[in-house]
């Protein structure tokens, strides 16, 4: 097998192999006698079918087959020896590709285009100045969390007069002759659109009837339609006069801060007394505003560094052929459409990668396990099971690295963390007290 490199020009290189007999013929050979043994040729015993009669039956396709396999193994072997760092794979250049005559020939030569990564520095410095904000938890902050979790565990009453929020449950009836009539009907005036409408039922009491119009009190046919019963399309011929007789009022009421309460949130025998309740709220929310803030240093790490990578260059015309040839099913337009974002995460993929040697970053399976039960923990939080036991996780967070695209996923995020992390030692960081409000605002 010869291999003959042409110059780089734009990044761009001519790889030429030629094989000759004696690179291919013995697999040719072993090949031809494996379908002999197996084939099953009608008046022929198995593995007495004459080895000219194979060959010709099957020669020229074990051929091409042999010589695929010897070009793709040879040429891996060369950019591995040769430390090409190459973009996306080698496609052959049909120009320089000699026409291909197996019956006459037995010296073939083929040619690739392939292209060269760039040459670039991801690395951050001193002049590269981030920000790493650490987020103040406020006493008011923390009142608000407990509030939540009373109300989460809070009960619903049935009481005698109506406050903001409160469920009503009577029947209502349409004044009209035949009209509609709804029973066990249950709302929210919370939610009526119409501001007059909704006072209506302000401190409405156990026993009293009103008279309201829920088509302009919802505004939506849906909800209407919903409340009372009926199809979407018979709204439309409702009157404007319908009455509720009130026959019961379901209050939400919060759950006192005591031991059942402390119990319910973090479990039983964890929880001293209301400080130490309260000193578990805060460590806690400590904990999500220290994420969040990992996450937005991620975000200004990522965009300082691709700031750096924005004027690296590429041989787009190879890269677009590329991306044809391995989406077979992107259009010329997809592909135009799509190619900036493509440059995008090419440049990343190449500094992240850049960015691990540098820094000697390993992704460990401890790291990924650790990280899918962070985001198993926190798909949990947002169904309000916030306090499930490690083991669940553990297990919930096994099956997810089951999938392949989601481990993917993980392994991917978990590398970018650590690049984060690294980059804390060499770029010029300033730490920065900031209120969760004003947090807020540098992601407007």
């Amino acid at each position: 097998m010869q291999i003959n490199q042409s110059e780089v020009k734009d990044q761009m290189m001519v790889l030429t192999l030629t094989l000759e007999p004696q690179d291919y013929q013995d697999a040719v050979q072993k090949e031809l006698k494996q379908i002999r043994q197996k084939a099953n040729v009608p008046g022929f015993r198995p593995g007495m079918v004459p080895m000219g009669m194979i060959k010709k039956m099957y020669g020229k396709g074990v051929l091409a087959e042999v010589i695929n396999k010897e070009i793709g193994t040879h040429l891996g072997k060369y950019m591995e020896e040769q430390k090409l760092n190459i973009l996306g794979d080698p496609l052959p250049n049909e120009e320089l590709t000699p026409a291909l005559d197996m019956d006459t020939q037995d010296t073939f030569t083929f040619a690739f285009d392939v292209a060269l990564a760039p040459e670039f520095d991801a690395k951050l410095n001193g002049k590269n100045k981030l920000t790493h904000y650490n987020i103040t938890v406020t006493d008011e902050m923390v009142n608000n969390q407990i509030n939540s979790y009373a109300e989460r565990y809070g009960e619903n009453v049935e009481v005698e007069q109506a406050q903001e929020n409160d469920i009503l449950k009577g029947t209502i009836t349409e004044q009209k002759e035949g009209g509609v009539v709804k029973e066990n009907a249950m709302f929210n005036p919370m939610y009526m659109k119409d501001e007059e409408q909704k006072a209506l039922f302000k401190d409405v009491k156990k026993g009293d009837v009103v008279t309201f119009n829920p088509v302009k009190a919802y505004q939506s046919d849906v909800e209407v339609s919903s409340m009372l019963g009926i199809k979407k399309e018979e709204v439309a011929n409702l009157s404007d006069s319908f009455t509720v007789e009130v026959q019961g009022i379901m209050h939400h009421q919060a759950a006192a801060i005591d031991a059942e309460l402390f119990a319910k949130v973090y479990g039983e025998n964890n929880i001293q007394d209301e400080a130490d309740f309260r000193a578990h709220v805060k460590a806690e929310i400590e904990e999500n505003m220290s994420e969040d803030s990992e996450y937005k240093f991620g975000l200004d790490v990522k965009a300082a560094i691709m700031k750096k990578m924005s004027k690296v260059s590429f041989p787009e015309a190879f890269l677009k052929r590329w991306v044809k040839a391995t989406n077979e099913k992107m259009s010329e337009e997809e592909i135009e459409r799509d190619f900036d974002k493509m440059l995008d995460e090419l440049r990343w993929h190449l500094a992240k990668d850049q960015l691990m040697k540098h820094y000697n970053i390993q992704v460990e399976k401890e790291d990924v396990e650790d990280y899918a039960k962070k985001v198993a923990k926190m798909q949990f939080m947002q169904y309000g099971l916030m306090h499930v036991e490690d083991q669940f996780l553990t297990n919930y967070a096994q099956e997810m690295l089951k999938k392949e695209d989601q481990l993917r996923g993980i392994v991917e995020r978990v590398a970018e963390q650590k690049v984060y992390a690294a980059v804390k030692d060499s770029a010029k960081i300033e730490e920065q007290s900031i209120s969760h409000a004003d947090f807020g605002k540098l992601f407007d």
